[in-house]
């Protein structure tokens, strides 16, 4: 299966790399040394189970999956950022670790305990 590319631009590529030290896609700040210290303070690592709240188009949520093998819940309101979510998941080869919902905090349709822990990052409040 062929995906198309990912909408992006020169401008953008460079300020990602300068601010978040990786050339992800991302739109949000979170640097690469903050999300590695998210990771290792919510312990993910293989068989636990991540809700990144806000997720926009998947950072910091699909890096933490890739980086510690968790699986990862993207939940968020805008529909492309979460589109562009599904296509990088499938693009890294998380997909079968990933899901994205279309939902806000306040109205997740989650039983309590679903997950071992929630990041919530680049998120205007």
């Amino acid at each position: 299966m062929s995906l198309p590319p990912m909408p992006r631009g020169a401008v953008t590529d460079d300020i990602e790399r300068r601010v978040i030290g990786a050339d992800f896609g991302a739109d949000g700040y979170t640097t690469l040394a903050q999300a590695d210290d998210l990771a290792a303070h919510l312990d993910l690592r293989p068989g636990r189970r991540l809700l990144d709240l806000g997720s926009g188009r998947g950072w910091p949520g699909l890096y933490l999956a890739a980086r510690t093998g968790c699986a990862v819940v993207l939940a968020d309101l805008p529909g492309d950022g979460l589109g562009i979510a599904a296509l990088r998941a499938v693009r890294e080869g998380l997909d079968t670790r990933c899901a994205v919902i279309a939902a806000t905090g306040q109205h997740l349709p989650f039983a309590a305990e679903t997950f071992d822990a929630v990041g919530h990052a680049d998120v205007m409040c």
